[in-house]
């Protein structure tokens, strides 16, 4: 097969030459044939009209007036093409490197047997090392052991293997400066010119549970070196850091005479330093966990694992994925089950993550939330699950059409078959009965997602953060209980014990809604939600209006102070017997006097609990 191999650095000159060449010659050749007859044709009297005069001498073009302006916009025009844009796609196309000799260490061998024999067959000479080596040498495929290379064995238990200058220099050496080959050829070092490695698997002996010092132990050190030496050389060194590419490999090879094209060769740059990256961010990650250090350093690393592609972002015009963080620990969208259903989208993560908070609240009863737009549009617990479904979706059916429930216990057949009377999103849980799942997979469209256990608080929550443009912005979470022993009772009438519990659970709930943020609850149900006002007020006429008359006898909880007694006098005019609500306004003495005057009992927590 014939084979290209041309160096870019080369080809870059042999286009621009050659290109600018002719097209200079043209310009100049067909120019000159212009200008002189333009020029000669001033003077020749017989191919003008006798009654013309010729111009003043000044004025007319001379032959070499002509040709100097011909040069010049010759040169002008040629400038103007000799830039990197126009043709470095040239360049590029053509830019191949051909490999010739490769260095293989894995920890995964998925594949790399295959990989390695193909690699022999098409004449390439292959350097590995360890464990990579001996499996190469069972499976009949002939390596020269790194040892070879750099007249070193491997010691201090594998810890150095290859970490040597004549394995570095060969995968470093600049192809296109020539002091930098001489240097090779003087020193006998061979160029490396691709580099197959991933890393020691130190996410994968974490997650088993493995001590510590085993743990470190995983850390890889030769690895990123060579895989990032390999990557900043990538022009001349393909790096080849995940098994699922050998095969697209190798297919470029076979058609290009054995060579890997620039498009390829960066790719595989890009990803390398991916790789490296969320490597060394597991790591600082792990050991931030294990290790005392600063809440919040100086920098913030978080590797992250692509779960799947999303169909769309939050509109169908916007692209998205779902990355999962491997050491997350307790119950989790991520760590979730999908047992039936479509696959889930961008905005069921959301609405399954606000499902999952809300019912971390209330481990100790059965309970059933209804989320929509992240927020709850009903919620209750009960002494069975199907009650509180029953409830929680009756606070607002309007609203839960299309909904995502949530539910803190195994899903039973009177629980299911009441769900599967409404149109709904997605269904998650601890589990599912049986009966139960095959009454719900009746439901096309529904999603099934089973967390497999206890919804509960973890008891070392995780960050909360927020991406914002430049920056992101991280903070503890909220899981601090109220005590009931703290509430400070403001008005002349103290709550009866029914207000005091109906108030505790109301508080519960509005933590998780968008403030501004006014919950109207009776007993263990909420009757009516105000979500996401800009104004208090606002939000308390709207859990008004949802709770109609189940507001009478209710309380209400506030997510932030009132700042005009107007929240208060809403509430009344409703028939709310009772506040919950944080204190702290300027104006805490009208907003308790408006209470005094509707007798309605109000404690203040001094605690806030904003939610954006």
């Amino acid at each position: 097969m014939l084979r290209l191999e041309v160096k870019s650095t080369n080809l870059d000159v042999l286009v621009r030459t050659y290109f600018f060449f002719f097209a200079g010659a043209a310009f100049f050749f067909g120019g000159s044939a212009f200008f002189s007859f333009f020029a000669g044709a001033q003077h020749l009297p017989m191919m003008m009209p006798q009654e013309n005069k010729p111009e003043p001498a000044d004025k007319r073009f001379t032959s070499g007036q002509a040709l100097a302006l011909e040069w010049f916009i010759c040169a002008r025009t040629i400038s103007s093409w000799h830039t990197p844009s126009e043709y470095a796609p040239w360049t590029e196309a053509f830019h191949l490197v051909k490999i010739e000799r490769a260095l293989i260490s894995v920890s995964d061998k998925a594949g790399i047997v295959d990989f390695a024999l193909a690699l022999k067959e098409a004449g390439v000479e292959i350097i590995s090392t360890g464990g990579t080596a001996a499996m190469l040498e069972r499976a009949g495929v002939p390596t020269k052991n790194i040892s070879e290379v750099t007249g070193w064995p491997e010691m201090l238990d594998g810890r150095v293997k290859t970490l040597h200058p004549v394995i570095h220099a060969g995968i470093l050496a600049r192809r296109d400066l020539p002091e930098q080959m001489r240097q090779l050829e003087k020193l006998k070092i061979k160029k490396i010119d691709m580099v197959v490695a991933n890393l020691y698997p130190f996410k994968e002996t974490v997650l088993k549970g493995a001590g510590f010092e085993e743990i470190i132990e995983n850390i890889d050190i030769g690895g990123p070196s060579m895989i990032r030496a390999a990557a900043k050389n990538a022009e001349a060194v393909a790096v080849v850091t995940n098994p699922k590419r050998y095969p697209a490999l190798l297919e470029e090879m076979r058609s290009s005479g054995g060579s890997i094209g620039a498009e390829t060769l960066r790719a595989l740059m890009l990803e390398a330093y991916r790789t490296t990256a969320v490597y060394d961010a597991m790591i600082a990650r792990y050991l931030g966990d294990v290790l005392l250090g600063d809440l919040f350093p100086s920098t913030f690393a978080f590797g992250l694992d692509k779960a799947y592609d999303l169909r769309y972002g939050e509109n169908p015009q916007q692209t998205a994925a779902f990355y999962t963080d491997p050491f997350s620990k307790g119950v989790s969208v991520g760590r979730s089950e999908k047992m039936w259903g479509k696959e889930i989208s961008y905005n069921n993560i959301l609405d399954l993550e606000s499902a999952l908070e809300l019912l971390r609240e209330f481990p100790l009863r059965p309970t059933a939330v209804v989320i929509k737009h992240t927020n709850p549009c009903g919620i209750a617990s009960s002494d069975n699950l199907v009650d509180a479904f029953v409830t929680a979706y009756n606070v607002d059916p309007l609203a839960a059409y299309g909904c995502v429930i949530g539910l803190n216990r195994e899903v039973d057949q009177a629980t299911a078959e009441q769900i599967s009377s409404h149109f709904v999103d997605c269904v998650i849980a601890p589990e599912y009965a049986p009966e139960a799942i095959a009454i719900l997979e009746k439901k096309k469209n529904i999603r099934l997602l089973r967390t497999g256990a206890p919804i509960e608080h973890d008891v070392k929550p995780e960050f909360k953060m927020k991406k914002v443009k430049g920056g992101l912005l991280v903070q503890t979470a909220d899981n601090k209980p109220l005590d009931p022993g703290t509430l400070r009772v403001v008005t002349k009438r103290a709550p009866t014990d029914e207000e005091t519990k109906s108030m505790l659970f109301a508080w519960k709930v509005c933590k998780h809604v968008w403030s501004n943020a006014i919950i109207m609850a009776k007993d263990e149900r909420v009757v009516g939600i105000g979500a996401g006002q800009m104004s208090r007020v606002d939000s308390s006429h709207i859990a008004g209006y949802k709770a109609k008359d189940e507001a009478k006898g209710a309380v209400m909880a506030s997510d932030a102070f009132f700042p005009f007694r107007d929240g208060v006098d809403e509430a009344a005019r409703v028939g709310i017997t009772a506040v919950i609500q944080p204190g702290g306004s300027i104006r805490d003495a009208e907003v308790i006097q408006a209470a005094d005057e509707h007798d309605i009992a109000m404690v203040f927590t001094g605690v806030r609990i904003f939610r954006h």
